[in-house]
């Protein structure tokens, strides 16, 4: 049975945020939510708790994984960012925008795509999210929280713990969330290009042909 917490989205009350970042620590699976819907993750290098996310999600090992950073100088230490790179990522972050990136040493080979060594990176607009992620002291490896067979992410807190408490360890209630995932953009090639269209406007990562 998962516990839950009902933290304040603008506000978070530093004892809860501190009690769920020790439940992450220990190898804990948290439904939280960010700017665009709600996630789920966990550390970035817990393995178990990865494969714990997998089979909630039913995803395979080509699926690219996120890293939920604090801000762009912790998303630098996991991904390779040139001049240019960069400032794109400086204009659209802190957004609802996931950017494929080329990984670093830094990032834990099972977050890896099994054939290309790219990572999605995200630094998202939310204080109780922004908030986890000051007190974990690293990204959070997270995906969103969209069940299979589902298109859309869960938005209600009370229907996540009907659905998942006994598969996840802690749920977040942070209010209701979006119904729309974040907006996905590779930055991996010669010109970015727009993967998933969700909350984030994509216009100004489209390239005229």
């Amino acid at each position: 049975m998962s516990q839950f917490f009902q933290i304040h989205p603008q506000n978070p009350q530093p004892r809860l945020i501190k009690q769920a970042v020790e439940i992450i620590k220990k190898g804990g699976v948290v439904i939280y939510p960010t700017d665009s819907s709600y996630a789920v993750g966990c550390q970035m290098g817990d393995k178990s708790a990865i494969d714990k996310i997998k089979r909630l999600r039913n995803l395979d090992d080509k699926h690219n994984f996120t890293l939920m950073c604090s801000d762009l100088s912790q998303l630098g230490l996991f991904a390779k960012v040139d001049t240019g790179t960069f400032r794109l990522l400086k204009a659209h972050t802190p957004g609802p925008y996931t950017f494929i990136l080329n990984a670093t040493r830094e990032v834990p080979r099972l977050l890896l795509h099994p054939k290309r060594r790219t990572i999605g990176m995200r630094v998202p607009q939310h204080p109780l999210a922004l908030a986890l992620l000051a007190e974990l002291g690293e990204p959070l490896m997270s995906v969103t929280l969209i069940l299979p067979g589902e298109s859309e992410p869960l938005e209600d807190p009370y229907a996540i713990r009907d659905a998942l408490e006994k598969q996840v360890d802690l749920i977040i209630d942070g209010g209701d969330g979006g119904r729309k995932a974040s907006t996905v953009i590779n930055l991996t090639g010669d010109e970015p290009e727009v993967v998933r269209v969700g909350c984030g406007d994509p216009t100004p990562f489209m390239v005229e042909a």
